[in-house]
């Protein structure tokens, strides 16, 4: 508990979380504009995996992975999940520095609100687990296994639950600091 304290304290500075936070969003925006739109060329109008929250099954896959075709799977593996093996660590770290930073302001950067930082970097591992996924049903298609397309769901639903609730904490944190602020300027305005 001592030693994620001290590591994040010695990380949250405000320049440091914004310049982590836009490194983070301009590889994200570069997915979104760049990768995703390449490889969804190829899908017919079907959802990339990394893009289904609620998760896929056995047919689902196989319909994609038929659908992107030989070019398609493989613009997948050399162009989406490159960009994505970077970003889940970029995620984990520059929203748990956020999510830290705001905490500090609220004075609760203790246990148990400490461990709330740790939401972006289990969705960031669910990511990880998610495209090594991705990675061995691509080259492995089209011999598919429910097992292997069943494991690589279930990280994906892990992933968008943690990201969920990581930014629902992170809105209901920065409420909080609102509220405080507000409070603090009535008080000010009062003592006048």
């Amino acid at each position: 508990m001592k030693q994620l304290t001290k590591f994040i304290e010695r990380n949250i500075s405000g320049k440091k979380v914004l310049g982590l936070f836009i490194l983070t969003n301009v590889v994200y925006i570069f997915m979104l504009t760049v990768t995703i739109p390449k490889t969804m060329n190829h899908s017919n109008g079907l959802n990339l995996l990394d893009m289904m929250p609620a998760g896929y099954d056995l047919n689902y896959v196989g319909e994609l992975f038929n659908s992107l075709g030989e070019i398609g799977r493989r613009t997948y593996l050399t162009n989406q999940i490159p960009v994505d093996m970077i970003y889940p660590l970029l995620f984990g770290l520059s929203y748990g520095f956020i999510l830290a930073y705001f905490l500090k302001k609220l004075k609760k950067l203790n246990a148990p609100y400490i461990y709330l930082c740790l939401l972006p970097i289990i969705a960031g591992i669910a990511d990880y687990m998610e495209n090594f996924g991705i990675i061995a049903m691509l080259k492995s298609y089209p011999d598919l296994t429910q097992g292997m397309v069943s494991t690589t769901s279930l990280f994906s639903v892990i992933k968008s639950i943690s990201t969920s609730v990581f930014f629902v904490t992170l809105i209901i944190i920065l409420i909080l600091l609102g509220i405080r602020a507000i409070s603090g300027k009535k008080t000010h305005y009062n003592n006048l």
